[in-house]
């Protein structure tokens, strides 16, 4: 959670970091280039693209502004996203439960109707994330978090008006949007239990039955709704939950849990080891897949429904994303089946509103419809193919930093990064592509993201840092930065040499 004096904190130190991590390493002896094969002609193996099928966004409540709105639609332009999730869907400033005079319940699901329409009207279907509780239903009164929109956690006054509220709000999406779009969507159950955002006491047996009620009720009215959990962070309880699933004949269509790469690796994983912060997610997502697989439900896909990189020195907003990003897709391929970005954008109100652009938030955009790195890091990654090749060194063993992949009309796509950590020198990353099975002088397009590329940052100090940039002001710093052409170049003898900055995320097309 960010105070105010971090933030001030991380601005201040951000272009001091910014300009280190762009400095050339003269002061070092060039580095041999790193040799990478590529065989076009080699097996493929599938690549669905998991981290750009689900993104998370501010509350609920938030998707009825323009602001939202706006940044969903430009999100999707890059990453062709179909699944958002909030918190908040049962948040009293939605209206959905109260009750009359006499204490009988009263149910309106006119927001959340508005919130999934326009959701749906964009191109992007919802993970209902089914949470929090509505005061007038909650058995503690005095269970505040302390988000700003300040919710409650407490486990339910009366588990059969629990259940009714679920039947009834289900019964609503799928009389207003059909069984077979509402049999598309996902329901999950409440978000971090295993924290401060569930006040059931024990946590894990309170938790359960929670699910049992939820999954149960939301079955009687289709059985073809999808229903998982138990949406824990650090990857928590996962073990405990399927076997009580198993055990009590709970359904459980989907496995969701969260973990962020600034997360322990204590929290995650049970060890004391030392693992760089770039590692610890997929590590994580490799132990839960285990564990799903040694489960009674082995075959259950597992979302990750929140993570995103470190947030120390600002980092979300600078360059650091794209490489950091590109390693975990790496690494994490073929073990889940969505990685969900917390969050799409900046509207966002957890610690309230935002007071200024770039303090380290989530988004891929900033305020005021801002395009971070991060947003030109989807952008590439999204060119990517859909079928993996291999990427060699000399030797035949793996080669780092890179993803290859094959277009659907058989040209080659591929990233290239230079991952440096702000605890690691800055160094240039010198690359040497050799790519087999194309003509020797192909031509060939480079995309790239680094401190001079897609980075807003610079242009935003240029202007000044204004604390409310204006409409105009936005749109000039989306100019700035914007990628612009491809360069073009083409292969001499099958080869393309390429220099990395700190931080570089390069995008490659290779025609055939």
């Amino acid at each position: 959670m960010l105070t105010l004096t971090s933030v001030f904190r991380r601005i201040s130190s951000l272009a001091a970091f910014l300009a280190l991590f762009s400095l050339a390493t003269f002061a070092q002896p060039a580095a041999a280039p790193d040799e990478v094969i590529v065989r076009a002609a080699d097996p493929a193996t599938p690549f669905p693209h998991f981290w750009e099928q689900m993104f998370g966004s501010g509350r609920a409540i938030l998707s009825l502004r323009q602001s939202y709105r706006d940044d969903l639609r430009a999100v999707k332009q890059v990453t062709d996203f179909r699944y958002v999730r909030f918190h908040a869907i049962l948040l009293d400033e939605l209206g959905v439960y109260n009750e009359d005079e006499h204490g009988a319940p009263i149910y309106n699901f006119t927001y959340v109707d508005q919130v999934y329409d326009g959701l749906l009207a964009n191109g992007v279907r919802p993970v209902v994330e089914i949470g929090f509780m509505p005061q007038k239903l909650s058995a503690d009164s005095k269970a505040i978090h302390p988000f700003w929109y300040k919710q409650n956690v407490a486990p339910p006054k009366s588990w059969e008006r629990w259940d009714e509220l679920i039947r009834r709000m289900a019964q609503n999406l799928v009389d207003r949007y059909g069984v077979d779009e509402a049999s598309q969507w996902y329901f999950e159950v409440w978000n971090e239990p295993n924290i401060d955002f569930w006040a059931g006491d024990p946590k894990q047996p309170t938790y359960f039955e929670l699910y049992d009620h939820t999954a149960r009720a939301l079955k009687s009215v289709s059985g073809r709704l999808r229903v998982g959990g138990p949406a824990t962070a650090a990857a928590s309880w996962i073990p405990d939950f399927l076997a009580h699933a198993a055990r009590e004949h709970v359904p459980v269509d989907f496995v969701s849990t969260h973990g962020y790469a600034d997360d322990t690796v204590e929290n995650l994983l049970g060890t004391h080891e030392e693992i760089p912060y770039e590692q610890r997610l997929c590590r994580a997502v490799r132990k839960v897949r285990g564990v799903i697989d040694a489960s009674p439900s082995p075959h259950l896909p597992l979302f990750w429904t929140e993570t995103n990189v470190r947030g120390d020195h600002a980092l979300r907003d600078t360059p650091y994303v794209g490489p950091a990003l590109a390693e975990s897709l790496r690494d994490c391929d073929g073990q889940v089946d969505a990685i969900s970005n917390w969050t799409f954008s900046d509207v966002f109100e957890e610690n309230g509103p935002a007071l200024e652009p770039f303090i380290g938030q989530f988004g891929l955009r900033a305020m005021g419809g801002i395009n971070k790195p991060s947003y030109y890091d989807y952008a590439l990654l999204h060119q990517l193919g859909r079928q993996r090749l291999p990427a060699r060194k000399p030797s035949g063993a793996a080669a780092p930093g890179v993803l290859a992949t094959r277009l659907p009309d058989g040209r080659l796509a591929l990233a290239v990064w230079n991952l440096v950590p702000p605890e690691q020198q800055p160094h240039q990353r010198h690359v040497r592509l050799r790519l087999e099975g194309v003509p020797d002088n192909a031509r060939v397009s480079v995309q790239r993201v680094d401190s001079r590329h897609g980075n807003v940052l610079p242009f935003y100090e240029k202007m000044g840092s204004p604390k409310m940039p204006t409409p105009a002001q936005a749109a000039e710093l989306n100019r700035a930065s914007a990628l612009g052409r491809p360069q073009r170049l083409r292969l001499h003898h099958g080869e393309l040499p390429l220099e990395l900055e700190p931080n570089a995320l390069v995008l490659i097309e290779v025609e055939r």
